[in-house]
C-alpha cells in the first residue's frame, strides 16, 4: 500500500483506510502469516502519516485478529485457523459459507486491479498506457460511430466480424500460416480461447500440460475444468525434450499449451530443432498443441531473429494457434482469435455461442479498422522501439541491484530473474511499499516457492522500484 491509496477528505477516516487496506491484502494471502508488518516509523515514513495513526491503525488490526504484537519484535501478521477463514469467506458473500475465498493463483490479477491507475507495477503483464496509443484507438472509435447507430446495438457475428477475419488470414500469411476466414474465430482476448479450446478438448481428468515456468492465470483455470495440468520444463530454446516425451508416455495429455516466440516469462523463442521435435513427439502420442502467440507483434520478425512458430510447420493440422491485441495494442478492446481447421473452428464457434453468444463488434471493427489502414504496424514499430531503448540497460540495472538473468532476451517485454530469496517472502515486502512483484511461484503448476520472478522492463522505470530492491537483495 502506497500513500496514493491513502485519500484525505473521503469521509473515511486514515486509521480506517490502512485497516481496510492492510486487512485486504492478509485475506488475500498477499501478506502471509507470521510476516513482519513495517515498524510504525518505517509505516508513518512511507505514508506520509502520523506514527500516532499507525499505532492506532495496528491496535485495531490487532482487536480485528489480523496482527499481533510481539514484544519487543514488533508486529506480525496473525496466523488464523481454516475455519476462520471460511468464516471471513462467509462475511464476504453471505450466501455460501461453506468455503473461503479461492487463494493464491489469482492474487496477482486481483492486486493489477486493485492498483488503479496501476502505479509501480514491475511484475505486470502489460505495456504502460503511456507506451500505446489512445488517440489512435479514440479515432477509429468516433469513425465506426460514424458508421450508423445500427451496429453499436446488435449482436456482432457468432464468429467474428468477417472483415477482421479477412485481415487476420492476411496477418497469418505474414507469419507462413495458412488460414481462411472460415478457420478463424475471434474470442474475448487469448483468455478465452484457453477456455474454449480447455472445454471443448479436454474432459475431468485428463491431462493438460504446459510449459514450466508458464502463465499462470491456465492453471487454475484448467484445474477448475478438473485436468490434471503437469508442467513440462522450459529451457531457453523450448521444452526439454527428453522430460516431454517421457511424460506424454506417462500421461497421454490431451493438450500441450506452449509460447513459441517470446515465451511468458522468459521472453526467449522456440528453436526450429525443437519445433520440429515437439512436432513428432504430438504425432507419436495423439496430442494437439495449443499455440499462444499473444506476443507476437513483439518480435522483430524471423528476417532479423530467429522465429519458429508451429502453427507455420504444421498449417493447422495438429497445431490450433491463438493471437490477440491485448498487449500490443488495447487490454480493453479484448479481442483476440483462433486460428485452426475447418471443423475444429465449427465446433468452437459453438462453443463460444453457448458461452457468451458473440464477442464485441465494436472492439472488432476497431481492431480491423486500424490494422486494414496500415496503422497497427507502424505502432507496434514504436513500440518495439521503446523497449529495445531500454531492455539492455535495464538488465544491466537489474544485475547491479543484485538480480541474476541466465538469458537476456533480445526481443519482448519480460525478463526471467534469480533474485537468490524466496520471492513470495520478497513480493510481501514489496506489496507493503505499494509495489507489485510477480513471483515465480506463479509461474509454476507446482506452486512450489522459487528465487525466479518475471520482472517487465518496460515498468521499471520507476526510482522507487530500484530503491527497493537495492535495499531488499543487499546492494
Amino acid at each position: 500500500m502506497t500513500n496514493t491509496l491513502l485519500t484525505r477528505g473521503s469521509g473515511e477516516t486514515l486509521i480506517d483506510q490502512i485497516v481496510r487496506s492492510v486487512a485486504s491484502r492478509i485475506d488475500d494471502k498477499v501478506l502471509r502469516s507470521g510476516a513482519r508488518m513495517p515498524s510504525i516509523r518505517q509505516f508513518a515514513a512511507a505514508h506520509g502519516v502520523s506514527c500516532f495513526t499507525v499505532v492506532a491503525s495496528y491496535d485495531k488490526l490487532v482487536a480485528k485478529g489480523y496482527v499481533e504484537s510481539r514484544r519487543g519484535a514488533g508486529f506480525f501478521v496473525r496466523e488464523r485457523s481454516p475455519l476462520n477463514a471460511v468464516q471471513r469467506a462467509a462475511q464476504d458473500d453471505p450466501r455460501d459459507g461453506r468455503e473461503p475465498k479461492p487463494l493464491d493463483v489469482v492474487w496477482l490479477i486481483r492486486n493489477m486491479f486493485r492498483q488503479t491507475p496501476l502505479q509501480q507495477v514491475p511484475g505486470s503483464g502489460v505495456l504502460p498506457a503511456e507506451w500505446l496509443d489512445g488517440p489512435l484507438i479514440a479515432n477509429a472509435l468516433r469513425a465506426i460511430s460514424r458508421q450508423g447507430a445500427a451496429l453499436l446495438l446488435n449482436y456482432g457475428a457468432p464468429q467474428g466480424f468477417l472483415p477482421l477475419r479477412q485481415q487476420l488470414q492476411l496477418k497469418l500469411a505474414e507469419l507462413e500460416i495458412e488460414a481462411k476466414p472460415e478457420q478463424i474465430v475471434t474470442t474475448v482476448g487469448v483468455t478465452q480461447a484457453l477456455d474454449l479450446v480447455a472445454r471443448e478438448f479436454t474432459r475431468p481428468g485428463d491431462t493438460i500440460f504446459v510449459d514450466d515456468p508458464a502463465w499462470f492465470l491456465m492453471f487454475g483455470s484448467f484445474a477448475a475444468l478438473g485436468a490434471n495440468v503437469v508442467g513440462i520444463p522450459r529451457l531457453a530454446d523450448g521444452p526439454d525434450i527428453a522430460q516431454l516425451a517421457a511424460m506424454a508416455a506417462l500421461h497421454k495429455p490431451k493438450l500441450y499449451v506452449i509460447n513459441s516466440v517470446l515465451h511468458n516469462p522468459s521472453s526467449t523463442s522456440l528453436s526450429a530443432a525443437k519445433a520440429f521435435q515437439v512436432l513428432r513427439i504430438a504425432e507419436e502420442h495423439g496430442f494437439t498443441i495449443v499455440e499462444d502467440d499473444i506476443y507476437c507483434d513483439l518480435h522483430p520478425g524471423a528476417a532479423v531473429q530467429p522465429a519458429t512458430r508451429l502453427a507455420a510447420l504444421d498449417q493447422l493440422q495438429r497445431v490450433i494457434y491463438l493471437g490477440g491485441f491485448s498487449k500490443s495494442l488495447s487490454a480493453n478492446l479484448r479481442v483476440g482469435f483462433i486460428a485452426t481447421s475447418p471443423e475444429w473452428a465449427q465446433r468452437l464457434c459453438d462453443r463460444k455461442m453457448l458461452a457468451t453468444l458473440t464477442t464485441s463488434d465494436i472492439g472488432e471493427r476497431v481492431v480491423y479498422k486500424i490494422l486494414s489502414e496500415g496503422l497497427y504496424r507502424k505502432h507496434v514499430d514504436r513500440v518495439r522501439g521503446k523497449l529495445d531503448g531500454v531492455r539492455a540497460r535495464t538488465v544491466r540495472q537489474m544485475e547491479k541491484a543484485g538480480l541474476k538473468v541466465d538469458v537476456a532476451p533480445p526481443a519482448g517485454m519480460f525478463v526471467w530473474v534469480d533474485a537468490g530469496m524466496d520471492t513470495n517472502v520478497l513480493t510481501e515486502r514489496a506489496m507493503a511499499e505499494g509495489l507489485l512483484l510477480a513471483p515465480g511461484s506463479l509461474f509454476s503448476p507446482s506452486q512450489l516457492p522459487s528465487t525466479r520472478m518475471r520482472l517487465n522492463v518496460a515498468a521499471m522505470q520507476e526510482p522507487g522500484v530500484w530503491t527497493f530492491l537495492e535495499r531488499e537483495l543487499g546492494r
